[in-house]
């Protein structure tokens, strides 16, 4: 696999298009989806998700957690097939394309008539690019103290699923709020595994995740919270909604979910851990395609 390729970090991608799946099938129901609109939001997502994991790569090099400690696959720029230059180079392309994508998206869904939201949303693109580069990388990476969880809470879930949302029906009903938490727990929960694989090398290298933070034992405690609270979000969002019994298709889903549960609660080694990003990943996007046909059926 081309040095690249590995970089961008293709089993990301599924994750970072449910918020903007999630929104789609939710417009749909309402009679307001817009095809173009979840096009280039889901085409800006990636871009901002490929930024987010070059910048992941470049700064937990820079800043020592890609150490021999690390219990994860060799990253690019650790191992040396991309230098630190030419991975910042492609990290300055990927945020100003993200950005004028980011601008085409406003633009198509708002137009310049709405001065004041189109002003918001830019503020909200500008915040997302920051939050994707200066997760690990930059002077002071807030995932170094532990506030990568709630980054991933507000970009994954809230903006992404509220916002995409907004920009096709222009307006945004509370109860959108609800599966919009529960893509950001389980998004929340693909990070938490990542992180308590890594524990013992993250604290090492100074980087004070929420695992390191409550250790190995109440981060899998934690795991479990996430993954109830995002059931929980879709459960009660169905209940306040309800119309059909397809609704609940996305029950169908819960085993994924136990499974991963269990397992990272079982596995004590930390490699074996590494499969279940994989896994909780897929579990996200397998739940987003059948809550939102629930919805739309």
């Amino acid at each position: 696999m081309s040095p690249w390729i590995s970089a961008f970090r293709p089993r990301t991608l599924p994750l970072a298009l449910a918020s903007i799946l999630t929104a789609g099938f939710l417009a749909k129901a309402a009679g307001q989806f817009n095809g173009p609109v979840v096009a280039l939001a889901a085409f800006t997502t990636i871009l901002l998700q490929i930024l987010s994991n070059l910048a992941n790569d470049y700064g937990d090099s820079q800043n020592g957690a890609d150490s021999v400690h690390r219990q994860g696959p060799l990253r690019a720029v650790q191992r040396g097939a991309i230098t630190p230059a030419e991975m910042k180079r492609a990290m300055w392309g990927f945020g100003v394309a993200a950005l004028v994508s980011g601008i085409g998206l406003l633009l198509l869904a708002l137009g310049l008539a709405g001065a004041w939201v189109l002003l918001a949303f830019l503020g909200l693109g500008l915040a997302a690019i920051w939050a994707a580069v200066n997760y690990t990388a930059g002077s002071n990476p807030y995932g170094y103290a532990g506030l990568g969880d709630i980054s991933v809470f507000l970009f994954f879930g809230l903006v992404g699923v509220c916002g995409t949302y907004f920009l096709q029906a222009r307006s945004l009903p509370l109860a959108v709020l609800l599966p919009a938490a529960a893509l950001g727990c389980f998004a929340t929960a693909v990070l938490n595994v990542n992180n308590i694989r890594d524990i013992a090398s993250d604290e090492l290298a100074g980087k004070i995740t929420v695992p390191v933070r409550l250790g190995p034992r109440h981060a899998r405690r934690y795991h479990w919270l996430l993954l109830l609270l995002g059931i929980g979000g879709a459960v009660i969002y169905v209940a306040l909604t309800y119309h059909s019994p397809w609704q609940w298709l996305f029950v169908l889903s819960l085993p994924l979910f136990a499974f991963n549960g269990y397992q990272v609660w079982a596995r004590q080694e930390s490699m074996r851990l590494d499969p279940l990003l994989k896994q909780m990943a897929l579990s996200t996007l397998v739940f987003t395609v059948l809550f939102g046909v629930g919805q739309v059926v």
